[in-house]
């Protein structure tokens, strides 16, 4: 079993700056890939940024060179800084860990840009 808790999540004017945790915990490895999804009001969930086993990273389109995935193995803990923040970047953002062959979720964090 894997448990996730995100926070860092709020209100934040567009152009500004917002940093996301989760703290993982259980039985999850250096070698498990981890990523951040967020899930728009009548979309998809979609991906936003993965840090892989081998600690390459990858990034959706929609967020590559304003965003920034990042791990502290002694922590158990992944980071998503966000940065030149948009409207349309506003959604509720899930950590994931992948322990195959279970999908782990968190609970949600909220990020709004709004002015």
């Amino acid at each position: 079993q894997v448990q996730l808790v995100e926070s860092g999540g709020g209100l934040v004017q567009p152009g500004g700056s917002l940093r996301l945790s989760c703290v993982a915990s259980g039985n999850i490895l250096n070698r498990h890939p981890m990523a951040w999804y967020r899930q728009a009001p009548g979309k998809e969930r979609e991906l936003v940024a993965r840090i892989n086993g081998d600690a390459t990273v990858n990034y959706a389109d929609s967020v590559q060179g304003r965003f920034v995935i990042s791990r502290d193995y002694r922590k158990k803990t992944i980071y998503l800084d966000m940065s030149s923040l948009k409207t349309e970047d506003t959604a509720v953002y899930y950590c994931s860990a992948r322990v195959s062959p279970t999908d782990y979720w968190g609970q949600g964090t909220q990020v709004t840009v709004s002015s």
